[in-house]
């Protein structure tokens, strides 16, 4: 009742003994459109939520909220008021505190005549000294209006039939909860690929970019949640599971940085829009977040902003005009959630902060060539990853590439940052504090190197490689931790100071599986992992073997190295796979032969010894169990979601497979093994 008071909010309690409900329930799910959730355990509490729109009757009402051991309210243990209105969108947040640890509960609201919400279950964290094996999910990237939520249905259908100690406890949601970007179907009747546009968002003060539409103001952002969450598969496992929940980029803007938004690689002021995009994920997504200025958790506290130009910035090129300061810190998002004592889970917030994306700038065309797919020279990426600190503090004005000198557009700026300085050093001190077993990076960024050997082109085939050597990617966008090589060298050089085991990382925004080493540097550099790093495939959004398939010209010289189709086949098969773990060679071979085991014994070995598996057309979801001894990663894939499956688990599997690591100790390194599959991986090993 101390941290409700303390962080104002409605709370119920248990009230220490167990009885019958006394309200006479009705269930009315059509007066609760989205649903039900909970998020952010602890051992002893949980949030609640809900929405109950009124159209009728004033600006507010109560509601009350109970809390059960059983699903048919025969031992109700606690039981709240809380109040929605019309200045939250009709939501509500409750805490509800005094439950046992490592418990299901389950939970319904009912206003003043009865009438009730759907019941939902949730799960309270395992006690600190609880040593039995923690499994969670994590979860990203999910688009309503171009796919199917499938994945949700079949994680449901699996937990309800598992034993309950293989069960999952939480879902951790790593972003892109909902797409702001928004195609009408009018506006792009062909679809996205082979996918049909759902005409379920409708923007009512929305802005119009090319062929999308965008958000422009709180009421633009509330639809497009309250559209997401009438999905049945979306709301169904936000009744199931408590969420952890984090943003990325989509919940403000697509290539948003602070509160600025980018298109076509020109920033413009959008503060107003960030406020806008921070109050209704805090009012749809319950979640322990902060409002420094608020006097109240209950409702979001809007500062009143307006879009400013960013004239100045620090050291660390955070833009200090206060109106961008007021928009970025209305709330926030990073924090670290405690799962019994083998699971510290540390969140960090990868868009509030950073600086201005390199990658995105115009100025980086300049670095690119058409005959080389998204692909910049590795040696480029470092100086402008590093700019003014390259060369010790001396870089060049100017950056050879292609015989040409091209200005060095960096060189007078701060070196890039995607935590910036406050978060990364809160960051710093709870991974070096942590006494969990496994210290759990939630990074709704990946961090894995993407790197291609385009230097081992046979010549003739296209234009000569304009670089050095290896090649990183610009076809992430924004761009990743797997080019911000300063600041995580930075981070794993800690890591590897303090002699800390059990690191791991868990990302996602990538649309596609990964699994591999923490490595701050690759041959021909020393290779020294500090720990483990995982990449969950998207829930629905499309990714980018879809793309390659749609937007790759059949003459293309190097269509070979990403996508390659055996004969009579009815669908290209995924060279990317094998281009980004074993190399161009590997894959023109295999192009040429079809013949795996000649593709592999062509494997470049110091291109990615980082990389244990990528699947770049990967959908479904990953699961997590971490014991005191050993911690396992399951990806769960299913075949691409075009459309919602009509069976009972969700549809087919195109494949599962587990990646395990012993618990190391400090100063080993540790070992990556696949430990079992299931399915055609095809070339993603």
């Amino acid at each position: 009742m101390a941290t409700a008071a303390a962080l104002g909010i409605c709370a119920g309690w248990n009230r220490g003994w167990a009885a019958p409900s006394q309200v006479h329930f009705q269930e009315r799910r059509d007066l609760y459109p989205e649903g039900v959730a909970s998020g952010d355990p602890d051992e002893h509490s949980v949030l609640l939520w809900t929405r109950r729109p009124y159209t009728t009757g004033g600006s507010s009402a109560p509601l009350t909220v109970e809390v059960a051991d059983d699903d048919g309210f025969q031992r109700i243990v606690a039981v709240a008021t809380a109040r929605v209105s019309a200045a939250s969108d009709w939501t509500c947040r409750v805490l509800v505190g005094g439950l046992r640890p490592g418990r299901v509960y389950w939970y319904r609201f009912s206003d003043a005549e009865g009438l009730g919400s759907r019941v939902g279950r949730t799960i309270t964290a395992p006690a600190h000294d609880d040593r039995r094996p923690v499994r969670f999910a994590f979860v990203c990237c999910q688009d309503v209006t171009q796919g199917a939520q499938n994945a949700y249905r079949r994680m449901i259908f699996e937990d309800e039939r598992a034993a309950p100690e293989e069960r999952i406890g939480f879902i951790f949601h790593m972003g892109d909860f909902i797409y702001e970007i928004v195609c009408y179907p009018e506006d792009r009747p062909q679809g996205m690929y082979d996918r049909r546009l759902r005409d379920i968002v409708r923007y009512p003060n929305g802005e119009k970019i090319a062929d999308f539409h965008i958000p422009t103001d709180l009421a633009d952002y509330r639809a497009v949640y309250r559209a997401y969450l009438k999905d049945p598969d979306l709301q169904d496992a936000r009744a199931r599971w408590p969420f952890v929940a984090m943003w990325d980029n989509h919940e403000f803007s697509w290539c948003g940085w602070q509160g600025m938004q980018q298109f076509d690689g020109e920033s413009r002021p959008a503060q107003t829009r960030k406020v806008a995009a921070n109050q209704a994920w805090f009012e749809y997504l319950p979640a322990r977040v902060r409002q420094p200025q608020a006097t109240s958790l209950e409702r979001f506290d809007s500062p009143v902003v307006v879009d400013a130009p960013i004239t100045r910035f620090d050291d660390h090129g955070l833009g200090r005009e206060p109106n961008n300061l007021a928009a970025i810190n209305s709330l926030i998002g990073y924090r670290a959630i405690n799962w019994g004592p083998h699971v510290e889970l540390i969140i960090t917030d990868q868009h509030s902060y950073r600086s201005r994306d390199p990658i995105a700038s115009p100025e980086m065309q300049a670095f690119t060539r058409p005959a080389f797919l998204d692909l910049v020279p590795e040696e480029i990426l470092e100086i402008l990853d590093a700019s003014r600190n390259h060369a010790d503090g001396r870089p060049t004005a100017t950056i050879r590439f292609d015989s040409t000198d091209v200005a060095n557009f960096r060189k007078d700026e701060p070196p890039q940052t995607i935590l910036g300085a406050e978060q990364k050093a809160w960051f710093i001190a709870r991974l070096r504090n942590s006494r969990a077993t496994w210290k759990i990076w939630g990074n709704t960024q990946a961090t894995l190197d993407y790197r291609v050997d385009p230097q081992n082109l046979p010549e003739g085939l296209t234009k000569p490689w304009p670089g050095k050597g290896y090649a990183g990617s610009c076809g992430f966008t924004p761009s990743d931790f797997g080019t911000a090589y300063a600041e995580r060298a930075e981070i794993y050089d800690c890591v590897a100071r303090e002699k800390i085991t059990g690191f791991a990382t868990v990302s996602g925004d990538r649309h596609s599986f990964w699994a591999g080493y923490a490595a701050k540097a690759l041959p021909p550099k020393p290779f020294a992992p500090v720990g483990v790093a995982f990449v969950t495939g998207s829930i629905s959004a499309p990714g980018l073997v879809e793309a390659y398939e749609h937007v790759l010209p059949k003459d293309y010289p190097l269509r070979p190295l990403y996508l390659t189709q055996k004969a009579n086949a009815a669908k290209p098969e995924a060279a990317v796979n094998m281009l980004l773990l074993h190399g161009v060679r590997s894959c023109l071979e295999y192009s040429r032969s079809g013949d795996s085991a000649k593709a592999y014994a062509l494997s470049n070995p110091d291109l990615a010894p980082h990389l244990a598996f990528v699947d770049m057309g990967g959908h479904g979801y990953s699961v997590v169990r971490a014991a005191a001894d050993a911690m396992e990663v399951e990806f769960v894939c299913i075949p691409r979601p075009l459309e919602r499956s009509n069976e009972a688990d969700g549809g087919s599997l195109r494949y599962r497979v587990t990646h395990r690591v012993r618990l190391w100790a400090a100063g080993e390194v540790p070992h990556l093994r696949r430990s079992s599959q299931d399915g055609d991986l095809g070339l993603s090993v």
